[in-house]
C-alpha cells in the first residue's frame, strides 16, 4: 500500500500510474488530488490497466480531493461515512466474506477547533468495524512534543487503540503530516520515500490480510481468426447434401459441417496471456525514457547532488509529457477510424472522460446459478401474485379476418440483402462467428436458405434457434452493481436464429400494417415512430388545452418486467383473434415459443439450463414486436373512456385528461379507468410498478390543490415536475426544468471534449461535438415550441461555446459568421427545421398518423390563388390574448412561410437539401415570416392599432436589405 498527498492528479497522473507498476502496489491512497465533481479525466490516465478507482472529488475552492486505487481482483465499495466540515472522509470496504475498511483522510492545513471533536464522533461511529486502516494527511506535527493541539490528537487515537506507524519527516519542509493508523492489523516496512511527484513523500507500508494473489497470466481458449480465414472457409465449404427437409436435421448438418472445417482451417487453441492488458500506447521509445529515469535516480541517491536532482525532476517531466502525446497520438487514431461507427466512437470518448460501468460481480459457476435463480423467482413472484379471480374474468374477443396464415419462403438475393444489413452480434452460442457468418455468406447461403425456408414451410423451430444466453446488464450506472436487482436479463441468441426472425418479423409487419392492426397510438418499435412523435402528440394536446385554460393531469404507469411475464398460451390467443394469423404461420409462432430455454453465462462461467415457460426474450428481433400485439386489448380498453387521452411506448403507459376548473368531479373517470387497466393488466399476467407511477397537474398554481384533492389516493403520485421518455415535463408546460438539465449536461460533456481537442483534429473533434452535444440539442427539439426566448438563449449559448471550441475562438469573436462557416443552424431555426421536415413527412404518409391528424390542409371557401399552394390551417385556442404554443399552432405558421418551391418539392431528401442552408433556413426564415406577418397580420393575433400596423412594412425592407448584404458576403 501506499498514501501520497499529489496536489493535483492532472499534471502528474502518468507519473502516479509509473509509480503504481513500479512499486507494484496494491492499493494507493491519495489526497489532494484536486479533482472536479464529475471530473475523471485524470484518475482515469494514472489507474493502470487491471486497476479500477473510488474518487470523492472536493466540494468547493482550492485543494481536497480523494481518491483510492486498487487492483480489480480486490473488491472495493464505497461505504457511507456521513459528512464533517472539519476534514474530508472516503470510506471503503475492501473484501467480501471478511473484509476490512480503509478510511482516507485529509485536513486542511490550520487551527480548527472542530476538527477533534468531529474525528471523536467518526472514530465513535465506527465501533462496530473490527478491522480498520485510517491514512491520510493531517496537517497535524504530531512529532513536535510542544504541539498541544498534536498531543490531544494523538491522545484520542490512543483511546480509541489505534497504532500510528509513520515516523520521520513526510513534508520536504520537515514534520510528519501523512500518518498511517491501524486498528487490528499488522501494518510492517513502513517507509516514507520522496518519490519527487509533489512535495509530500510518499508513504509504503504492508498490510497483512488474507487476500488471493493476482493471476500473473491466464489461459485463453480461441480461435485465431484473420484476413484469409473467409476465403479459407468458403473455399473448404461443401453444402452438406441432404433431402430431409426437417429444420432440426439441416441446422445439425449445418453445424457439424460448419465445426468440421473450423477445426481444421483454425483449431481452438489454449494459449497463456498475460492477466493484466498491456498498455497498447507504451512504446519503446517511452520504456527508453523511463530506464533513463531510473538511472539518474540511482545516481542521485548514491551522490545526493542537487544538479543530479534537478536533472531527475526534468526527466520525470518529460516522461510524463511523452507519455501523454502517446496517449494522444493512439486515441485519435482510435477516432478517425471509428467516424463510421457511433458506438465505438462514443465507448472511446467515454473510456478517457468517464469511469467504466460497473459490471456484474459474477467470479464462479455458483454466481451464475444465483442470477438465475434471481431472474426466474422475480418472474415467477409476479406471476404468483394475480389473483385467482381476476384470472377469471372474461376479456372481449374480436371477431378478426384471417391476415396471414403462412410464410412465404425467400429467395437468395433476398436473404443475401438482409444479412448484409445486420450488424454483426456475439453469442457464446454461435458455431460461425457472426463476422465471419457474413463474410462467408456467398458460400453458405444456400445451406442458410434451406434451413429458413423449412422453418417456415412446415412451422417449425430448429430447437437450436430457441437456447438463449442471458447476460445480466446494469439499468443504470449509478444502482448498486452488488444487488441483483439492479440488472436486467438480456438475452443472447445464435445469430443465424436472428436472420429467421428478421424474415419473419419482414413478413408480418407487412400483413400487420397492410390491414391496420397496430394500435394507432403505440409509437414503439415501429417505422416512421419514436419517442419524439410520441411526446409530441402528448405535449401538443397539452398545450393545447393549456393554452385554452383547461386543467390537465397527465399519469405516467410503468410494468414490472413486462416482457418476462408475457404468457404464451394468451399469446398465442391474441395472435389467432386479435391478429388474425393461422395454419402454420400460427404453427410456427407456437413453435417458437415452447421449448425455450436459457442460462446465465459471463466470462468462462456459465449457469445450468432452465426452461422459458413465459416471457419473450429480450435481446431478440421478435419480442418487442410480439409484446405490441400482446397489448392490443388495451387499446380498446383505454379508447372506451371518452375523455380520456392515451399514449404507448412499448410498456410505458401515458393517461392524460383535460378538464375546465368547474369539472373537477371528471377525476373520477381516471379512478374508474385505472381499475380498468389494473383489472385487464392481472388477467393478462402483466403488474403495474406502482412505486414508479408518477402524476404531473398541469393547471394554475390556485388551482394545484383543489385538483390535487380531488385526485384522492392518487394524490400521493404527484409529482412537481416527470421525467417522460427523457424529457422532463413541468406543470407550466414551459420545459424550463428539462433546459436547465439539459444544459447542465451538455456543458458537463463539453469540458470533457475541451481536454480532448488536443488529441483530435477539428473533423474528429467535429464529429465528437455532434455526437455528444448536437444530438443532445436536436433530441425532441420539436417539444421545444413552448420554449421562452431566455431557454432559447441558454441553449443557443451551449452551441457558441461548441463554435468557438472548435473553431479555437475567443469568447468576443462574434459568433454569427462562425456558426455561417460551420453550415450550422441556430438552435431557433434548428427547432424550426425538425418542425418542418415533420410536417412534410406527414403530409407525405411519412409520420404516425397521430401527427398527421393535428394538420388540415388549407381549403378556401371559394377559388383563390392560395388554393394550390399547400398551405394548412393555423389552428387557434379560445384565448386570444395568450400566444399559442401548441405543435399544431406553430407548424402550419411555419409551413405557410415558406416558399412555394419547398412546399411543393418531390422528396423529402431534397426538401431537407434545400432547408438545410444558413441561408434558406436560417437568415431568409425572418424574410417569409415577415412576410407572412405583413400578409395575414390576424394570424399573430397583432393588436389593432394604426401605427403597429405599418411595423410590418419597415420590418420587411430591413429585412430585405439585412438577407442581401448577408448572402453576398457569404460567398
Amino acid at each position: 500500500m501506499a498514501l501520497l498527498n499529489t496536489r493535483s492528479v492532472n499534471n502528474k497522473s502518468f507519473l502516479l500510474n509509473d509509480l503504481i507498476l513500479s512499486k507494484n502496489l496494491d492499493f494507493l491512497f491519495l489526497t489532494e488530488v484536486w479533482q472536479q465533481t464529475s471530473d475523471y479525466s485524470g484518475v482515469i490516465e494514472l489507474c493502470p490497466s487491471g486497476y479500477s478507482f473510488l474518487s470523492q472529488p472536493r466540494g468547493s475552492g482550492r485543494g481536497g480531493g480523494l481518491a483510492v486505487v486498487f487492483r480489480d481482483h480486490l473488491p472495493c465499495s464505497s461505504t457511507t461515512s456521513g459528512h464533517f466540515a472539519s476534514f474530508e472522509l472516503q470510506l471503503i470496504k475492501v473484501g467480501r466474506k471478511d473484509p476490512f475498511y480503509c478510511a482516507v483522510v485529509y485536513r486542511p492545513p490550520g487551527p480548527n477547533s472542530s476538527f477533534l471533536q468531529e474525528f471523536s464522533d467518526f472514530l465513535s461511529s465506527t465501533v462496530k468495524l473490527s478491522r480498520l486502516v485510517i491514512v491520510g494527511d493531517f496537517n497535524i506535527h504530531v512529532d513536535d512534543p510542544s504541539d498541544h493541539f498534536a498531543m490531544n490528537f494523538s491522545s484520542l487515537m490512543d483511546s480509541f487503540s489505534f497504532t500510528q506507524h509513520v515516523s520521520g519527516p513526510t513534508h520536504t519542509r520537515g514534520h510528519t503530516l501523512d500518518l498511517v493508523f491501524t486498528l487490528s492489523l499488522n501494518a510492517d516496512s513502513v517507509c516514507p520515500e520522496d518519490v519527487y511527484i509533489s512535495d509530500h513523500h510518499c508513504i509504503f507500508f504492508n498490510l497483512s490480510v488474507s487476500a488471493s494473489p493476482p493471476p500473473a497470466r491466464r489461459m485463453v481458449s480461441s480461435r485465431f481468426l484473420n484476413e484469409s480465414t473467409a476465403s479459407n472457409f468458403s473455399a473448404a465449404f461443401d453444402p452438406p447434401c441432404s433431402s430431409d427437409n426437417d429444420p432440426d436435421s439441416l441446422t445439425s448438418q449445418f453445424n457439424e459441417h460448419c465445426l468440421s472445417i473450423l477445426d481444421n482451417i483454425c483449431p481452438v487453441r489454449t494459449r497463456s496471456v498475460p492477466a493484466v492488458n498491456p498498455t497498447p500506447w507504451f512504446n519503446d521509445s517511452l520504456r527508453s525514457l523511463k530506464r533513463q529515469c531510473r538511472k539518474i535516480e540511482r545516481l542521485w541517491k548514491k551522490t545526493h547532488l542537487h544538479v543530479h536532482l534537478l536533472h531527475l525532476k526534468d526527466l520525470l517531466t518529460s516522461f510524463n509529457s511523452a507519455v501523454r502525446d502517446a496517449r494522444v497520438s493512439y486515441f485519435s487514431n482510435l477516432v478517425s477510424q471509428s467516424k463510421g461507427n457511433p458506438k465505438v466512437l462514443f465507448n472511446t470518448i467515454s473510456s478517457i472522460v468517464s469511469p467504466a460501468s460497473p459490471t456484474a460481480s459474477i467470479h464462479s459457476v455458483a454466481d451464475c446459478e444465483n442470477f438465475l435463480s434471481f431472474f426466474v423467482d422475480k418472474v415467477n413472484k409476479v406471476r404468483s401474485s394475480i389473483s385467482p379471480s381476476a384470472l377469471s374474468l372474461p376479456l372481449p374477443t374480436p371477431t378478426r379476418p384471417i391476415i396471414l396464415d403462412s410464410f412465404a419462403p425467400v429467395s437468395l438475393p433476398e436473404l443475401t440483402k438482409l444479412v448484409n444489413s445486420m450488424k454483426t452480434s456475439a453469442c457464446p452460442l454461435d458455431i460461425l462467428p457472426s463476422s465471419l457468418f457474413k463474410s462467408a455468406f456467398q458460400s453458405i447461403g444456400p445451406s442458410v436458405l434451406s434451413i429458413i425456408n423449412a422453418s417456415l414451410v412446415s412451422g417449425q423451430v430448429p430447437a437450436y434457434f430457441k437456447n438463449a444466453v442471458i447476460h445480466p446488464l446494469l439499468k443504470k450506472p449509478s444502482l448498486d452493481p452488488s444487488l441483483h436487482s439492479s440488472f436486467r436479463p438480456i438475452s443472447k441468441l445464435p445469430f443465424i436464429s436472428k436472420i429467421l426472425e428478421k424474415v419473419v418479423a419482414k413478413q408480418l409487419t407487412a400483413a400487420l400494417d397492410e390491414h391496420n392492426i397496430y394500435d394507432s397510438f403505440q409509437s414503439g418499435f415501429r417505422r416512421a415512430h419514436s419517442t419524439e412523435t410520441a411526446l409530441l402528440r402528448v405535449s401538443n394536446d397539452l398545450l393545447t388545452h393549456s393554452d385554452a385554460g383547461d386543467c390537465s393531469v397527465l399519469v405516467l404507469l410503468d410494468l414490472t418486467a413486462a416482457f418476462d411475464t408475457v404468457d404464451h398460451h394468451l399469446l398465442l390467443e391474441r395472435l389467432r383473434d386479435w391478429v388474425g394469423l393461422s395454419g402454420s404461420a400460427l404453427e410456427w409462432f407456437s413453435s417458437y415459443l415452447s421449448e425455450r430455454s436459457f442460462s446465465v453465462a459471463v466470462s468462462k462461467f456459465r449457469s445450468s439450463t432452465t426452461s422459458l415457460t413465459h416471457g419473450v426474450p429480450q435481446g431478440s428481433v421478435l419480442g418487442p414486436l410480439l409484446f405490441l400485439l400482446y397489448l392490443l386489448p388495451l387499446q380498446h380498453i383505454l379508447s372506451s373512456f371518452k375523455g380520456i387521452s392515451y399514449h404507448l411506448y412499448a410498456d410505458d403507459i401515458q393517461l392524460y385528461i383535460s378538464f375546465k376548473p368547474h369539472e373537477m368531479s371528471k377525476l373520477q373517470l381516471l379512478h374508474t379507468c385505472l381499475d380498468s387497466i389494473k383489472t385487464w393488466m392481472a388477467g393478462s399476467f402483466l403488474q403495474l410498478n406502482e412505486d414508479k407511477t408518477e402524476i404531473l397537474i398541469c393547471a394554475p398554481d390556485k388551482l394545484v390543490p383543489k385538483v390535487r384533492d380531488s385526485l384522492g389516493q392518487l394524490a400521493s403520485h404527484t409529482k412537481p415536475s416527470v421525467r417522460n421518455l427523457g424529457v422532463t415535463f413541468d406543470p407550466a408546460l414551459t420545459l424550463d426544468s428539462h433546459v436547465s438539465s439539459l444544459v447542465r449536461s451538455s456543458f458537463f460533456h463539453l469540458r470533457n471534449i475541451a481536454k480532448l481537442s488536443p488529441i483530435l483534429s477539428r473533423s474528429e473533434l467535429e464529429t465528437v461535438l455532434h455526437t455528444f452535444i448536437s444530438s443532445r440539442l436536436d433530441y425532441c427539439n420539436s417539444l421545444f415550441t413552448c420554449l421562452s426566448r431566455t431557454s432559447l438563449n441558454r441553449l443557443q449559448v451551449v452551441q457558441n461555446a461548441c463554435a468557438r471550441l472548435l473553431t479555437k475562438s475567443s469568447k468576443h469573436t462574434h459568433i454569427t459568421p462562425l456558426l455561417l462557416q460551420l453550415h450550422w443552424l441556430p438552435v431557433n431555426f434548428r427547432v424550426h427545421f425538425k418542425i418542418l421536415v415533420l410536417v412534410y413527412r406527414a403530409l407525405h404518409g411519412q409520420a404516425p398518423s397521430y401527427i398527421g391528424d393535428l394538420l388540415s390542409p388549407y381549403t378556401p371557401s371559394r377559388s383563390l390563388r392560395s388554393s394550390d399552394q399547400s398551405l394548412l390551417v393555423v389552428q387557434r385556442t379560445r384565448l386570444k390574448t395568450k400566444g399559442d404554443r401548441s405543435f399544431a399552432a406553430v407548424a402550419p405558421r411555419l409551413w405557410n412561410s415558406l416558399p412555394l418551391s419547398l412546399r411543393s418539392v418531390d422528396s423529402v431528401v431534397s426538401f431537407k437539401k434545400q432547408l438545410d442552408s444558413p441561408v434558406q433556413a436560417g437568415f431568409c426564415m425572418t424574410f417569409f415570416t415577415t412576410l407572412s406577418l405583413f400578409c395575414s397580420p390576424h394570424l399573430f393575433h397583432l393588436p389593432q392599432d394604426p401605427l403597429i400596423s405599418l411595423f410590418p412594412i419597415y420590418s420587411l425592407f430591413l429585412n430585405i436589405f439585412v438577407i442581401t448584404i448577408v448572402y453576398f458576403c457569404s460567398f
